[in-house]
């Protein structure tokens, strides 16, 4: 069972994740953040989409989540690449952009997956569950943020301690009632380029941003919510 497909019950209840945001082709910066997470003591590894349509090498990217069994759901432009919808997006790839073994894998690339942390279920998805274009910004005000309707479908599960995502390119830590939503950021190089570090266990996520050179340096520490019953 390879990572791009398997189930929450092939891994350990998760204490400390490193994620990976937006990608879109950014094979330095995502190298560089695969060899800075080596050196952590973390049970997981995941991206959250948006692999593809970006600046760098789309064949080398994959593969270097394949080489180091990064867990990844399908983004909003991996259903777009293969559809071959918005491809006049800037840095908009094709078919012809991927070789076979990358284009079976984008196609094998489920839209969400679960895990079972240690302080309770984790959602990974693009989005916000099965909508890979909703999201949450750090700018929302209350009317938009009431007015999200995905949001609160998710939230109204109560399913899921955490749910972390992508999309947005905003690294944001925030708690909706029992459910608190862990974005990523993006490694994209125009859109302050980060990674995180998701501790569960010890109750913080701790940001690292990543410049054109690979150079890796701390950024913002946000607190988790305590421990709440979800079962």
């Amino acid at each position: 069972m390879t990572p791009d497909t398997a189930q929450p019950h092939s891994v350990q209840k998760l204490r400390r994740i490193g994620v990976l945001g937006d990608i879109h082709c950014e094979d330095r910066r995502l190298e560089s953040a695969l060899q800075f997470f080596q050196t952590q003591s973390l049970d997981l590894i995941c991206a959250v989409g948006d692999l593809v349509d970006g600046p760098g090498d789309p064949n080398r990217t994959i593969a270097l989540l394949q080489q180091h069994r990064v867990f990844t759901v399908c983004g909003n432009h991996e259903r777009w690449v293969m559809k071959n919808e918005m491809r006049g997006l800037p840095h908009a790839q094709t078919r012809f952009d991927f070789d076979a073994l990358a284009w079976v894998y984008l196609h094998r690339l489920p839209t969400l997956l679960e895990f079972e942390t240690v302080e309770g279920r984790m959602l990974l998805c693009h989005g916000l569950g099965e909508d890979d274009m909703a999201g949450v910004w750090p700018f929302d005000d209350l009317m938009t943020l009431h007015a999200n309707l995905p949001l609160w479908t998710l939230a109204a599960t109560k399913k899921y301690a955490f749910v972390v995502n992508g999309h947005t390119h905003h690294r944001l830590v925030k708690s909706f009632g029992e459910m608190t939503i862990i974005n990523a950021g993006t490694l994209y190089r125009k859109h302050n380029p980060c990674f995180c570090v998701a501790d569960f266990e010890n109750g913080f996520v701790q940001y690292y941003n990543v410049d054109a050179d690979g150079q890796i340096e701390t950024a913002e520490q946000f607190p988790l919510p305590p421990k709440t019953n979800l079962e």
